[in-house]
Order: structure tokens, then sequence, then C-alpha cells
């Protein structure tokens, strides 16, 4: 099994100054999105399954995906990025200065999430649980106690499926996956562009299973002005 996580395409955050609470692409992000999907179709291995997050953004970037594919892709709710307050009538010059000013605060504060948003620790509980019961349903079943880092394979070891989401999505979803403690900054600790893809692969240890990271914020498909952050 291989789990390719790939970050939804440049969105449009700002429209006439205000900020958007579920953005769409803009058209640098469609681009990127079109150049994700002619490089997983046109590769040897084809994708089983393209699974994605709700949100406009993400959708967006896994449309051209599943036409270059004919694979239909399938939403999974809890994929969602990390809840945010409601910006839907703030400027997006005010929505940035509330970022800096996040990025001051004691690394142990950032725990609680965004003020009025999404504490960091549901939002981790909430993507590992989607991810666990997502593999489950395709034959991989976590393990418990001193082998809760081993997953048990039962299901078709050829399963190469498409995570169409979104940074702190994936990241969440990496961390997991590798068995590394969870921290209110994954966002930073593994840095992903617009448009980038990173693997994992379920491969034998013994009488049972890990993931392997294969690559890591992957754009080698994206030429340089299509590259974002």
């Amino acid at each position: 099994m291989e789990l390719i996580f790939i970050r939804h395409g440049e969105p449009e955050w700002s429209i006439d100054g205000t900020s958007q609470v579920d953005p769409g692409l803009t058209p640098r992000g469609h681009q990127q999105a079109r150049a994700v999907a002619e490089y997983l179709a046109a590769q040897d291995r084809p994708l089983t399954e393209i699974l994605v997050s709700p949100l406009r953004r993400a959708a967006e970037t896994a449309a051209p995906l599943s036409d270059a594919t004919a694979l239909r892709s399938s939403t999974i709710e809890d994929l969602t990025e990390i809840g945010m307050p409601d910006w839907s009538a703030t400027s997006e010059a005010d929505v940035q200065s509330l970022f800096r000013e996040a990025q001051t605060r004691h690394p142990e504060d950032w725990w609680a999430g965004m003020p009025g948003g999404e504490p960091f620790g549901d939002f981790y509980k909430r993507i590992a649980a989607a991810m666990t019961d997502t593999i489950a349903a395709r034959g991989a079943a976590a393990l418990e106690g001193g082998d809760r880092h081993l997953w048990h394979m039962t299901g078709d070891c050829e399963q190469r499926i498409a995570v169409v989401a979104h940074a702190g999505t994936n990241a969440a979803a990496l961390g997991m996956l590798l068995h590394i403690d969870p921290t209110p900054w994954e966002w930073d600790r593994f840095a992903l562009g617009h448009a980038s893809i990173s693997r994992v692969r379920l491969i034998p240890l013994g009488s049972e299973h890990i993931f392997s990271l294969r690559t890591l914020n992957d754009r080698a498909h994206l030429p340089p002005e299509l590259r974002t952050r």
C-alpha cells in the first residue's frame, strides 16, 4: 500500500481585500493542479483511488487528477484543515496580522490553536482517527500497546492511494503514520509547498508492516514559476 499525499494548489485567500473562508484556487493554483495530474497519470504504477478533503481548494486540485486517471474521487469529511475562527468579514491584512501575532506565543500555547478556532490536539486526533479508519477499511490495521508503530496488512499491497488535502492535514497524517509524537507546529516540521507530493509506503517488517517515508515535499513536477508556499 502506498499513500500519496498531495497538498492543494495555491488558494485565493483574499478577494477584494477580504479573507475567504473556503477559497478556490488562483489561476496559478489551477496550473499546479494540472501539473500534479499530468505527473501522476504518466507513472507506470497507476493510482487505484483518490481521496479528497471536502474543502473547495482540495476538490479543485483533485479534479484534474480525477479526469486524467478516470478515477472518481471520494470525499473524506475529516480530512479538512485545522478549523480557524470565522474571518469571513475580516480583511486579509488583519488576518495576516493575527498570524504574525500568534507566532510570538510560547510554543506550549500553540496547542490551543488560533483563538476561536480548533485546538491543535483535537485537530490531530481527528486526522489520526480519519487516517486509521481509512487505512483499516483497505486492509491495514494499526496494532496497539508496545507494537503501536506496526500495522497488520491483510488487504491488497498494490493499492496506490492519492490523498488530496492540506498542509496541516498532510503533516499530521505523515507524523502519525511514521509514529512521530505530534507537535502544534507540524506545518513547520513538515513544510509542504502548494501542489507538493509526499509518499509513504507500507513495507514488511518481520511478520508485520511499517510505513516508510519515500518522498517529502516533492515539487519536481512543478517548474520554478509554479513553486509557491
